[in-house]
């Protein structure tokens, strides 16, 4: 797979009432300076990394917990895994769905990705062996989301277009669905403030807090807290776009909540500080609509991707 590292300050630029310096968010790790005298912030092999090889749109993309892996799912149907660092080797390919892969995430221990596709199916693999090891079937339509726990037992929520959210358990060999009783399964909270479809959405790193992004071009965080006010929205941003594409869209926080990010129709990258609201970084780079953008789980590093069909990785 090609991988085309591309230095210099005009790849990347940065967008916001006083704009901020690539060079001003501090990295313990020790680096040496760029040619331009400033001082690299992250392990990267250079400052913007691009990582062309998938031959279609991709839809979805995410580092692995250790920081030391990224997968990415694609109109294509294959899952590819890269190397984040050194020159960002596709070093292996997840062969499996019959339809694009709408999203993907890591279990929390890293050794497994769970994917979710138009194909119905929610399928499991080792990222070891490549293989898949298991595929749930019970949806009615295309899956378009799904998303581990992050703590206690194995289990997967999926959401889907015949209206489900189906929830599974990992531990189980075979494909029956466990209904869980999560309490009463009632709904216990409706979270209104969007004029239009919602396409992506994401705890914050505590779980106080949810972001969610929608085709009325505004980015939510609601206070998920027990005794919030009835009032749950928090803070609005905007600046990115929806289009007639209609893409699911999705949006991430950073490792330590100070920072949300969201893809866009325009072909950028949009960082927002979470206090301000304010736009920190408008990053161009892309030919085509941004459909995930995602923190590095321990760097100052942003990743893309797009329906240009590159993924991008870069230092901020």
């Amino acid at each position: 797979m090609q991988v085309v590292p591309r230095e210099g300050e005009n790849a990347l630029s940065v967008a916001g009432p006083r704009p901020m310096e690539w060079s001003t968010i501090p990295y313990s790790a020790p680096q040496g300076p760029m040619p331009n005298g400033r001082q690299r912030t992250s392990s990267l092999e250079s400052p913007i990394m691009l990582l062309t090889g998938h031959p279609s749109a991709i839809y979805t993309m995410k580092f692995n917990p250790a920081g030391t892996v990224i997968a990415s799912g694609s109109h294509d149907r294959e899952i590819f895994l890269w190397n984040v660092h050194g020159d960002c080797k596709n070093y292996m390919v997840l062969k499996g769905h019959k339809n694009a892969i709408l999203d993907l995430q890591w279990t929390t221990d890293g050794s497994q990705i769970i994917s979710a596709s138009p194909d119905k199916t929610l399928r499991a693999w080792d990222v070891e062996t490549g293989k898949q090891v298991k595929k749930m079937v019970e949806h009615s339509s295309f899956v378009n989301s799904c998303c581990p726990s992050r703590r206690g037992p194995p289990l997967v929520v999926s959401g889907s277009d015949d209206g489900t959210a189906k929830l599974w358990d990992m531990r189980q060999r075979d494909n029956d669905v466990k209904v869980w009783d999560i309490r009463k399964g009632e709904v216990t909270m409706t979270l209104q403030g969007h004029q239009d479809t919602m396409t992506g959405m994401q705890l914050s790193p505590d779980g106080s807090y949810l972001l969610t992004n929608a085709m009325d071009c505004k980015l939510c965080i609601w206070d998920m807290r027990p005794y919030a006010p009835q009032n749950r929205c928090v803070k609005i941003m905007e600046g990115h776009q929806h289009n007639f594409e209609k893409n699911l869209l999705k949006c991430g926080w950073s490792p330590d909540g100070s920072k949300v990010t969201a893809g866009s129709a325009d072909r950028m990258v949009y960082i927002w500080d979470t206090t301000s609201r304010r736009i920190l970084y408008k990053l161009p780079g892309h030919t085509g609509c941004v459909n995930e953008t995602v923190f590095h789980p321990t760097e100052p590093i942003i990743g893309s991707c797009g329906s240009d069909k590159q993924i991008y990785l870069g230092e901020i």
